[in-house]
């Protein structure tokens, strides 16, 4: 019997199992995060909150604007290449399409906040950055057979791995994360995602 693919397993879910999939994928992530900066971090409490600075310049030029940046990058290609190299197996439009905007907002506020403890302010701040942004990349594996998605979940791992690596600030790299997964996510839901294709 063959085994189903990712991408096939999700196009037979509803909207609710997808929902429920995908927040119990980011709780284990933030899960994660928490055990693992128990057992590696020095001070728990002084580490992450070491971690976590309000600095509005900081956000605007090390998160708001390499979040807009990728942005720019990301929807100048969508509307130059053929829709088929953008094409993750109709993952994100699934996942974002029906959404209300309150649920896209809060899926990837989570999304941003699980993913960025867990590679920038675990992984990052204890085995570095090339090994961080490398594992970032790599959770996102239904890209691996995709040259431009590959090629840009990597960019943008290493972009947003750097800003870390500058700041040493986990609010920067949430902003810059949330940031494009929200609008990327509010795009797929009105309809303008890949509309171009050869």
């Amino acid at each position: 019997m063959k085994r189903k693919s990712q991408s096939e397993l999700i196009m037979e879910m509803d909207d609710r199992e997808i929902t429920l999939q995908l927040v119990l994928t980011q709780l284990s992530i933030l899960i994660l995060a928490l055990i693992g900066s128990v057992f590696l971090f020095d001070a728990f409490w002084a580490d992450w909150s070491s971690q976590f600075d309000f600095h509005v310049n900081e956000l605007l030029v090390y998160g708001f604007l390499p979040g807009l940046m990728v942005l720019l990058i990301d929807l100048f290609l969508v509307y130059r290449l053929p829709q088929r190299m953008y094409d993750d197996g109709g993952i994100n439009v699934k996942v974002f399409k029906n959404r209300s905007s309150l649920s896209i907002i809060g899926i990837t506020l989570l999304v941003a906040v699980s993913e960025e403890m867990l590679f920038r302010g675990v992984l990052h701040a204890e085995f570095g950055y090339v090994i961080a942004s490398v594992l970032f990349a790599v959770m996102h594996i239904r890209y691996l057979t995709k040259i431009v998605l590959l090629v840009s979940v990597l960019f943008v791992s290493f972009f947003i791995g750097y800003m870390y690596e500058v700041t040493g600030n986990l609010l920067v790299t949430i902003l810059a994360h949330f940031l494009i997964d929200v609008v990327l996510a509010f795009w797929i839901r009105f309809g303008k995602w890949g509309e171009v294709d050869e």
